[in-house]
């Protein structure tokens, strides 16, 4: 994980604070052809995610201590949730012991699938209604992702109790 920011939100999309780390790579990693391929096509995201590095270490106990400090018990929600997951739970385990989140996330396309009736592969941002989404960038910065899933997922709590239009 080279990357990885988190944006808090309320049901009600009230934004509580955000949290964002660049991570020097762990010892003998390296990135899978892939996946540096696809970087290499992103040049700003690539540099914002190189910039001021900090030991993982640091990075996960400042991290724990930040959801720590958030009201209420904190939810991971992602897209995909999977993915994401998977890394930042994996650091949080072997950097602190603990997961805030336990063992649970909640993937914003299975949400949006449930909600609109769809079949999971026709599940994609552009079946989903624009009045889910926000004029928030798309950067493939870490933190920009956050913010934009997390107002994303607000959007679609409010879609699911009717106060928006899901068509």
């Amino acid at each position: 994980m080279l990357s990885f920011a988190s944006a808090a939100y309320t049901a009600g999309k009230e934004l509580v604070g955000t949290f964002s780390a660049n991570l020097v790579t762990l010892p003998g990693a390296a990135g899978h052809p892939d996946t540096m391929a696809w970087w290499a096509t992103q040049p700003d995201a690539w540099r914002a995610c190189r910039e001021n590095p900090e030991e993982p270490a640091e990075a996960m106990v400042r991290y724990a201590k930040w959801l720590g400090g958030l009201p209420g018990k904190p939810v991971f929600v992602g897209y995909p949730a999977a993915f994401d997951f998977m890394f930042v739970y994996w650091y949080l385990i072997r950097f602190t012991g603990a997961s805030p989140f336990s063992h649970s996330a909640l993937d914003l396309k299975t949400y949006a699938m449930a909600l609109l009736g769809t079949e999971f592969r026709a599940t994609t941002k552009r079946s989903m209604p624009r009045a889910w989404f926000d004029d928030l960038p798309h950067r493939h910065v870490a933190l920009d992702d956050a913010v934009e899933q997390g107002a994303l997922f607000c959007a679609m709590l409010a879609a699911r109790s009717g106060f928006i239009a899901t068509s």
